[in-house]
């Protein structure tokens, strides 16, 4: 399940529209301002479909729909092709349908990694090209996370690259109000071992250092997964984190247990507002509000990119309140972790033109278009970094471009069982301090081998 799925599972905020949505005008005049204009030219210079159509299926809806419909209209532009996206709420049940069915359409935007694998593995979706595999290795920050992500195990049991990642969220962030930083004297720390040590202090001056809040409804818990998973990435190799994720690496066993009680440290009294309770029970949309009262009940508050959307109205990024990377060890060699999630385009109905829509996405200027509207993260290189909005936007992009390591959501890999039940339900069990982190490492772990017997 999705940052996003997770997101509405809990709350059922919004009901938004689906349904075909063609793409519209230029948004951005051609040959004006800081794109890429150069790689479209070059990219139109070498492919024309005209008279071809693209049908492409996605999670979008509502006003990302129109989105990404900005930078299809570009595609269309340059190529003479026609795109027809059309974005659903119930897009993972959707495509399942479709693919059976033998009426899939050409594209689509798989937001769950573990779906797409499942797909690829029953020969729905087409692989993508070896210079694709590449193309991400030398253009993407962390490349080789990004090919890794994106490579699973096709129907005749050969790993290959099955999808484009495009649009992603960034996860391994702290939110905090900068006058608050400033009246106590505080500075933004650069190692884990400074946020620990920031945390002890805030809590030597009286104040509460943190903000934090579980509850999604029937996803109440995932934000503890996310404090875990980030952890992980902290604490322990890559490819560690990738063995738990696949149950090599037990629930149970020494390094996840410690990670479990790293987050647990957070947790310890004067640390976090309203204490351990409150800290299970706390709405996750309203969680971050203590960081805006007078006096704040807490300082500093661990979110994706999203959360903004639940800040006080007229809050204003980068004024009001900012951000900082949740950082790594200074010892060991673990280098910039970043944790999250995101999109991945697959080819489901495969033709020339959709194979020329995917070479478009390696332009930065399928980038750019959506990024400088507003709610695009992108690990390529190559983009201009004036068409951000502001300065709050590019320095959420620079913490993609630094990534040393990109590791996807760890609970949205693993079985529904698991990363959507027993690893939630546990975390909130911990978090209440009714049971220890090996009890927890042990519970998840008992329900993880009760469904391989």
């Amino acid at each position: 399940m999705t940052t996003m799925t997770k997101f509405y599972a809990g709350a059922a905020i919004l009901a938004l529209s689906s349904g075909i949505a063609h793409a519209q005008d230029l948004v951005f005049e051609k040959g004006e301002g800081a794109f890429s204009w150069d790689s479209l030219e070059e990219f139109a210079s070498n492919n024309d479909f005209s008279g071809e159509s693209i049908d492409i299926t996605g999670p979008w809806t509502g006003a990302d729909a129109e989105l990404v419909n900005s930078v299809i209209a570009y595609f269309e532009d340059a190529t003479g092709a026609s795109v027809n996206y059309s974005g659903s709420d119930s897009f993972e049940q959707d495509i399942v349908i479709s693919t059976e069915a033998n009426s899939a359409p050409n594209i689509a935007v798989f937001p769950q990694p573990g779906l797409l694998s499942d797909l690829a593995s029953r020969g729905a979706v087409t692989p993508l090209e070896d210079e694709t595999a590449e193309w991400i290795r030398e253009n993407y920050a962390a490349g080789d996370s990004w090919v890794d992500l994106a490579t699973f195990e096709g129907e005749g049991g050969e790993d290959r690259l099955f999808a484009f990642p495009y649009k992603i969220d960034v996860k391994s962030l702290v939110w905090y109000v900068p006058e608050q930083f400033e009246e106590l004297g505080l500075e933004v720390p650069e190692t884990y071992e400074e946020l620990k040590e920031l945390t002890q202090t805030i809590a030597d001056e009286g104040e509460t250092p943190w903000c934090i809040g579980l509850g999604s409804g029937a996803a109440t818990g995932w934000p503890a997964t996310d404090w875990v998973e980030d952890l992980m990435l902290r604490t322990v190799s890559p490819e560690q984190y990738d063995a738990w994720v696949s149950n090599e690496l037990d629930f149970s066993s020494e390094e996840v247990v410690n990670a479990i009680g790293e987050y647990g440290w957070f947790l310890q009294d004067g640390y976090v507002s309203g204490g351990r309770e409150a800290a299970a029970t706390t709405d996750f949309r309203d969680s971050p509000s203590g960081l805006f009262q007078f006096p704040p009940e807490c300082y500093m508050h661990k979110q994706a990119t999203f959360i903004p959307t639940f800040f006080p109205e007229g809050t204003v990024v980068g004024e009001d309140v900012d951000f900082f990377y949740f950082p790594a060890p200074e010892s060991g060699d673990l280098g910039q972790p970043v944790l999250g999630g995101g999109t991945m385009f697959a080819i489901t109905e495969d033709s020339e033109a959709t194979r020329g829509f995917i070479d478009f996405l390696q332009t930065p200027l399928a980038h750019e278009i959506w990024a400088a509207q507003g709610g695009l993260l992108t690990p390529h290189t190559g983009i201009s970094q004036d068409v951000f909005p502001s300065d709050s936007q590019r320095a959420l992009n620079d913490i993609l471009l630094n990534a040393t390591t990109f590791r996807f959501d760890a609970s949205d890999l693993m079985p529904g069982e698991i990363g959507a039940g027993a690893f939630w339900t546990q975390m909130v069990e911990f978090t209440t301090g009714s049971q220890d982190a090996q009890a927890t490492g042990e519970a998840i772990q008992s329900r993880w081998d009760a469904l391989q017997n």
